[in-house]
Order: structure tokens, then sequence, then C-alpha cells
């Protein structure tokens, strides 16, 4: 449903987006995460047919955004950075001119209004002014506006932003819940996002993607995969670093630093996590352990590895 063709654009000696190149099927959420500056907010502003590029282009359901500019965008829905809205409309009068501005009139703007209106909750404030809305608000009836005729390809530039935890959890199951018909871009700052709602993730710096895969194959790459947490008794942690040094399982022993109360982690020498043998050493060295477990991954950990190499090899 969207191709994306070594993007390129450039702000005079700055080049914000460097040949930028995703394919994106029906039913796939993909998150495009980078840090403040990468690309990620020009990049979907260039296949929204908002900015034109220096170089390539985006094919949206089989249209050009730049030779077919207004049938590729009848296929987009589209929530901008910060969700920019006029602000002296009420929220159901910016909706109602949306809809007219998306081709539908009478009741069948009613009938789409109501359904956007209904799935994103904003009907107690449907006739505030939206420079009186919360920014969790105006949030929702820009996902609103960008959901209303119903768009093959949706791209969410930080939908979540300004929500609360309640909040979150019911845009991304409304995300979730219209995956499996559309091609969805979520660009984010949020490493939480990933694995809330996406199937794949993309990692983007300095204008180019480093990373492609699933959120699986991103925790793989942290150095904590595998690597096995355990809640130790305050004041043991030396007797019980040294023992765990000598498993030949295990390449090294660092105390835990993750909030999670005092403990070590084991990393391990191999792919494989070598709980067993720690379990087994716990319970002949009678160790008063307070939790014993694997490590799946930290994705702010291969956040930091791809997007900033050189503090990584530092902090190593």
């Amino acid at each position: 449903m969207l191709e994306i063709c070594n993007l390129v654009k450039r702000f005079g000696a700055l080049t914000a987006v460097d040949g930028v190149s995703l394919t994106v099927p029906k039913g796939e959420v993909l998150g495009f995460l980078g840090p403040n500056g990468a690309g990620k907010s020009t990049t979907m502003k260039m296949v929204s047919g908002f900015l034109a590029p220096t170089a390539g282009t985006a094919v949206i359901s089989g249209f050009d955004i730049l030779r077919q500019p207004l049938a590729a965008k009848r296929c987009i829905g589209y929530l901008p950075e910060g969700a920019p809205a006029y602000p002296d409309m009420s929220a159901a009068e910016f909706l109602d001119f949306i809809a007219r501005i998306r081709g539908f009139s009478g009741a069948e703007a009613k009938r789409r209004i109501g359904r956007v209106v209904e799935m994103m909750h904003i009907g107690e404030v449907l006739h505030q002014p939206i420079e009186t809305l919360s920014k969790g608000y105006r949030r929702r009836v820009g996902v609103a506006q960008a959901l209303l005729h119903d768009p093959q390809v949706l791209l969410l530039d930080e939908p979540t932003d300004g929500l609360d935890p309640n909040q979150k959890h019911e845009m991304r199951a409304i995300i979730a819940a219209m995956a499996p018909e559309k091609a969805i871009v979520i660009s984010t700052h949020l490493l939480e996002e990933v694995e809330a709602v996406c199937t794949r993730a993309v990692i983007i710096a300095r204008g180019c993607i480093l990373v492609d895969g699933t959120p699986a194959e991103l925790y793989a790459r942290s150095r904590y995969h595998n690597a096995v947490r355990l809640g130790i008794p305050l004041g043991s942690e030396g007797r019980i670093k040294a023992a765990l040094a000598r498993l030949p399982e295990i390449a090294a022993v660092e105390d835990a630093a993750d909030g999670e109360g005092h403990g070590v982690v084991a990393f391990p020498t191999g792919a494989r996590a070598p709980v067993a043998e720690i379990a087994e050493l716990a319970r002949a060295e009678n160790w008063k352990l307070t939790t014993l477990r694997v490590e799946r991954g930290r994705l702010d950990d291969v956040f930091r590895a791809v997007t900033a190499p050189g503090l990584e090899a530092a902090r190593q």
C-alpha cells in the first residue's frame, strides 16, 4: 500500500533525509523511530505531499505522490507533528470542514463524523473551541480528522503525544483494531510504542535508515538479550558476582541499574540464557534470591547503540 522510493530532502547545505526507501504492506504497523532531528517528520511530510522532496518519491496505493497528488492524497490519512488545527473552530466545525474538503456532505458527512467522534471519544468536547482543549484532546481530534475518510494508508506523527496512560492504551487499541485493513506508519520517539502496537520498526538517524526489523529482532540486538537478572540481598553482591563469574556460560556480571531493587545482571557468553546453570548454582550456594529472570532485551540499549555509536563505545 505504501512504497517510499529513495526520498531525499535538502535544506541548503543540510541533508535532512538521505535516500530513505521503505515498503509498507497492508496489515503492517511500522514504528518510525529516531532521535530529534533524525528526519522522521520530514519524511512523513514528503510522503503525505506536504513537502516536495529534493529527490525520490512515494507511491500510495499505486498513485505517485508527485505525478498523481490528488489520487494519492485521497488514500492517505495524515496526523502532522503537533496536530495543528484551526484554534477558533470547535472540534465539530473542524471535522465538518475536513469532511467537506474530503468531498462529503449531508448525511454521509454526519455519518463519518459520528463514527470518528465515537471512535476517538471526543463527544464531550465536540462544541468547544480547539484552542481551549487539552493537548491530549487536540491530539485525538487530529487523529479523528485523519480517519474521517477511512484511508488505506495512515501516517501518524506522535499519535500518543500528550495522552495520559489510559488514553495511550485506548489509542493503541484503536490502531491495532484498524491494522489488518490498513498500512500504518507511526513516527515516534517513544520506544514503548514499538512493543505496544508495532509489527515492524525502523530506526532512522542523520536522515538514513540504520535498522529495519521486527520488535523481536530489535530486542535480539540488545546486549541484555538473554542476560539473567538476579535480585539479591544487600551486602551479598561481592560473593554472588564472584561465583557467577566463574561459570563458563557467563561473560560478565554487572550491578543492575534498572530501578527494580538491589540486583546483578549476568551476561551470557553465547546466544543461550544461562538461567539453568545460575539456578543450580543458587541452590548449591543457598542464595536468597528475590528474582531470577531472563531479560528479553532493552530497546533503549539498542536505540543508543544504533543512533549514537560513539556514546555506546564509550559506555562499553
